[in-house]
């Protein structure tokens, strides 16, 4: 079973709960902080809400026949190692032993065949129809050959698979079956807050039907899993074979899909992360009705708003999404969306910040018509964009493709850039895209703020502070034109030669 790593924002390694193996990792520790129960009294918290719910038995045997593990087999091809054969003398009586043990015969000696195994895994889901559709995790069920769902009563059923999100680490799975089955309704996470009480059921080390009870730790945890997180952080006790189980409300609904641990051993240590229903629900429905998922998509690619960037701009705070590229054919070019504008609202909808906007793209519906508010020139403007298919999208988006070659060096370095004309030849030489215009970059002094920032020779200055700069003249009287203004910093949009358009701030002097 494939086990899928993440490092998070500090650091420390998040790792999916795989089925049959862990892994082990090394995190950073902190003392617990404990609530003395006279200080808690003093501050007006009631000794019976902290000991939680006196049972949650009835709660339980009303959701565990809903609740099912999933067990998976893949095919695996491998190697078989070459070994010389034991050559037997003639008339042995172990000669019909050794045709057996060396089918291809003695005169094949040290020849290795290729053979084939069987590797099983172990996992969670739950039933959400009476029909026969179960939800559980895409890693539990990536690249199996055969997908079998235990029932709590001991029955078995074979399931087809119905459609993945590895986006969101979401599959959904059919069974048929002869009676109605037992279903579990997905809630609202969106209502759930830090310190409600819930509930985790799924199949711990092959043990079936473990129920573990927890509250919301945090909610909308970015894990650094992908473009989606926003997942429900929780004490219940999660451990390997948890993956793709339910996380149950106090009102038996399901608000989150058990995914990954941080641990240093493997087991629970009480933080574990669920995939909330109010991002799972859409793509639940989509994949049941499509066999894939149909998200929104924009056409940009956007980075981080520092607050370096922010003052730059004029932005009154670090907030949004700064616009690098606009794709081209995509919807915001067609809208007019530019790079260096920052995305502060979409469809109605703040973008805090820059994780925000994917999201809120995503659950927008194909060919809606929105308005997008962005900051650009000092002011906000209002530009009504079309969204386009995400899936579509990405088949049309191709990779830059950059080329070695010599590239002629300049004299008179601009704040640590040796800069040239972007000619055919340059072009050319440096391996720049032809739609690609503005100030190529030859060089870059070692020790400079530029290299600092990690601006290096084959890179194409597109515009400075939102202004478009064609030869080093602009550059230069740009800049200069910015010191006298009194400006400390100038924001530089780049075309890496080898990635995406993105920004650099530079300090003028």
């Amino acid at each position: 079973m494939r086990v899928v790593n993440l490092i998070s924002k500090s650091n420390n390694i998040v790792v999916k709960i795989a089925a049959t193996s862990a892994l082990v990792l090394s995190l950073s520790t902190a003392l617990p902080i404990v609530m003395h129960s006279d200080y808690a009294a003093a501050q007006g918290v009631s000794r019976g809400v902290s000991q939680g719910p006196a049972s949650v038995a009835d709660l339980a045997e009303g959701l565990l026949g809903a609740v099912v593990n999933i067990s998976t087999s893949q095919t695996v091809k491998q190697k078989r190692p070459s070994v010389p054969i034991p050559k037997v003398p003639e008339g042995s009586p172990f000669q019909e032993f050794f045709d057996d043990l060396f089918p291809n015969g003695q005169g094949n000696r040290g020849g290795g065949n290729d053979s084939t195994r069987k590797t099983q895994s172990l996992g969670s889901g739950f039933v959400i129809s009476a029909d026969g559709l179960i939800v559980t995790n895409n890693h539990v069920i990536a690249e199996a050959d055969e997908i079998i769902v235990n029932f709590s009563d001991g029955s078995k059923l074979e399931a087809v698979l119905v459609g993945t999100d590895p986006k969101t680490d979401i599959a959904v799975l059919r069974v048929k079956s002869d009676k109605p089955l037992e279903f579990v309704p997905l809630g609202d996470s969106d209502e759930s807050r830090i310190g409600d009480w819930v509930m985790a059921i799924g199949n711990p080390f092959g043990l079936g039907g473990s129920v573990s009870m927890g509250i919301v730790s945090a909610i909308g945890r970015d894990i650094n899993s992908g473009p989606y997180d926003n997942f429900i952080q929780t004490d219940a006790a999660i451990n390997r074979g948890n993956s793709g189980g339910p996380l149950f409300n106090m009102k038996g609904e399901v608000i989150g899909i058990n995914t990954a641990i941080i641990s240093p051993s493997g087991g629970s240590i009480g933080i574990g992360f669920s995939v909330p229903t109010s991002l799972a629900n859409q793509v639940i429905e989509q994949l049941t009705e499509f066999g894939e998922t149909r998200r929104g998509w924009l056409g940009v690619q956007i980075q981080t708003v520092t607050e370096e960037i922010a003052e730059t701009l004029g932005l009154p705070s670090a907030a949004g999404a700064l616009v690098g590229d606009v794709f081209k054919d995509g919807p915001a070019e067609a809208g007019g969306i530019q790079s260096g504008d920052v995305v502060l609202k979409f469809n109605g909808k703040d973008v805090a910040e820059m994780r925000d906007l994917p999201r809120i793209v995503a659950d927008t519906q194909v060919d809606d018509k929105v308005d997008v508010v962005v900051f650009r020139g000092g002011e906000k403007i209002t530009i009504q964009i079309t969204v386009g298919r995400l899936e579509d999208g990405e088949k049309t988006i191709k990779a830059s493709i950059s080329k070695e070659g010599a590239i002629v060096k300049k004299p008179k370095p601009v704040l640590g850039m040796v800069l040239e004309d972007l000619t055919k030849e340059s072009r050319e030489s440096a391996g720049v895209a032809s739609d690609v215009e503005g100030v190529l970059i030859v060089e870059v002094e070692k020790g400079s703020k530029a290299e600092d920032k990690g601006l290096k020779a084959g890179d194409v200055i597109v515009d400075i502070n939102q202004e478009r700069v064609k030869n080093p003249k602009d550059v230069s009287d740009r800049l200069k034109a910015l010191k006298k203004q009194g400006r400390k910093n100038a924001l530089l949009m780049v075309q890496p030669k080898d990635g995406a358009i993105g920004f650099v701030v530079l300090q003028i002097d």
